[in-house]
């Protein structure tokens, strides 16, 4: 059976790949923190959806790495409109009733399971 934090991070990947902007905004808590090679901070979900629409990212899954009931590290092949292959990188996803509230995307899976298990112990320690 599907947890809550997988179906939320299903349903973000399913959206941002189907270009889907409505259903992005819908998937995504408010803010929604975010991390890329263009910045970090919260967003709105409107802000969220334009992104989507702007940018023609696909990203498709190939690995999991459960952290806690809240984070999950996805290993992702990500490509974009002027993409000739694929690049692989991995997101730090954390959801929130059955919403992605935090997507942190970073260049490797070592770096974003690091940065999963800090935000993890500082969550720990609150």
């Amino acid at each position: 059976m599907e947890s809550t934090l997988e179906a939320a991070i299903n349903e973000w990947h399913t959206s941002v790949n189907d270009g889907d902007t409505e259903r992005s905004a819908r998937a995504v808590g408010d803010p929604i923190v975010v991390l890329g090679p263009k910045g970090a901070g919260p967003i709105t979900p409107s802000q969220f959806a334009d992104w989507v629409d702007r940018s023609g990212i696909k990203l498709i899954p190939r690995s999991w790495h459960p952290i806690s009931d809240r984070l999950m590290v996805v290993e992702e092949d990500a490509t974009w409109p002027e993409s000739k292959a694929p690049t692989r990188v991995a997101t730090v996803f954390r959801a929130s009733g059955g919403k992605v509230t935090a997507a942190l995307r970073l260049p490797d899976l070592e770096s974003a399971l690091e940065l999963a298990y800090i935000c993890r112990e500082m969550a720990a320690s609150e």
